[in-house]
């Protein structure tokens, strides 16, 4: 069994990446860029087979497909956080769009046949009425980012090269997911990373915060991941589902709980270049079609992922000192 991750060295990828190493006689492809920092990889490096590719270059993607012939490809390549895609609203739609619009032709050119499982995202709902909560998969999409609008693309990109040429995509919509390894501009990681800097006395006691009212749905990466390989051996080509925990948890919340995990005195401050144009208020997630076809079920409390966020942000801090 080969098994492709794109954007194997990010976030998802590398959980992703050890969980498929658990599983019997399944050899892990990932793709790579010049650039890309392998920290996230670096202690399964030896055990995983490694294809440089760039996901905007037709060329390249279709080279390395040939060579790997993957059973499964789980498409995790993409331009991830929302307030980048403000600031670089065309690299976010072309990375996110054309990636995968190359990936599929490559398929399609090859005459190859492997589950394809396209991670799309909780931010293509956007916009939610109250009396839309929680949310599924037939609630309409309103989006409110530029990210938004490149996953909602990718989604029905997988549903249309599916109905047209047969090819088996998977949609999943994964509400917020956190953990070790969460890149530092994300909002659990920011904070960790913050208190971590002010417990090693290289930060003044002072957190800086965006918008602290919004409300969102999440899990452990690492029960994300399980998901991810569920998807792919249980779900039907074509169909969309939400991943969730099914609960609500305010950005507020999650900072005291993470202020509560340290014995500094931390003050906390509003930043203005962390408020978005626009944010969606409250995100939570109904994902009973998956579960009831799948068995999944989140197993890591929410404590115990802030716990280890925290702690892996004070390892990654003191190397740095």
């Amino acid at each position: 069994m080969r098994v492709l991750i794109t954007g194997i060295t990010g976030f998802v990828g590398s959980h992703l990446a050890d969980y498929c190493l658990t599983k019997p006689d399944v050899e892990v492809y990932g793709t790579i860029r010049w650039r890309s920092k392998r920290d996230n990889i670096c202690h399964i490096e030896d055990k995983i087979n490694l294809h440089e590719c760039d996901i905007k270059d037709a060329v390249s993607v279709q080279n390395m497909l040939k060579k790997v012939k993957p059973h499964y490809i789980f498409h995790l390549a993409a331009q991830s956080f929302v307030p980048t895609s403000w600031h670089a609203p065309v690299e976010t739609l072309s990375t996110n769009i054309i990636g995968e619009v190359n990936l599929f032709e490559a398929v399609r050119d090859l005459g190859l046949d492997p589950i394809i499982q396209v991670a799309g995202s909780s931010e293509e709902y956007g916009l939610a009425y109250e009396n839309e909560l929680p949310i599924t998969e037939e609630n309409p999409l309103r989006p409110l980012s530029p990210y938004a609008v490149s996953k909602i693309a990718q989604d029905f990109l997988g549903y249309q090269y599916y109905k047209s040429y047969g090819i088996r995509v998977i949609r999943t919509r994964a509400f917020n997911h956190t953990g070790p390894r969460r890149g530092k501009v994300f909002v659990v990681s920011t904070f960790a990373k913050q208190i971590a800097e002010i417990e090693a006395k290289i930060k003044e006691p002072v957190i800086k915060v965006g918008n602290l009212k919004s409300k969102r749905d999440f899990t452990d990466v690492r029960d994300i991941v399980k998901a991810y390989w569920l998807a792919v051996e249980n779900c039907e080509p074509g169909e969309v589902y939400n991943i969730s925990s099914g609960k609500a948890v305010s950005i507020e919340e999650i900072l005291n709980r993470l202020i509560k995990m340290s014995e500094v005195e931390i003050r906390v401050a509003k930043d203005p270049e962390r408020m978005r144009p626009s944010d969606v208020e409250v995100l939570i997630g109904d994902s009973t079609k998956f579960r009831e076809l799948t068995k999944w079920k989140p197993e890591i409390p929410l404590q115990k992922t802030l716990e280890d966020t925290l702690n892996y942000w004070r390892k990654k801090v003191k190397r740095q000192i």
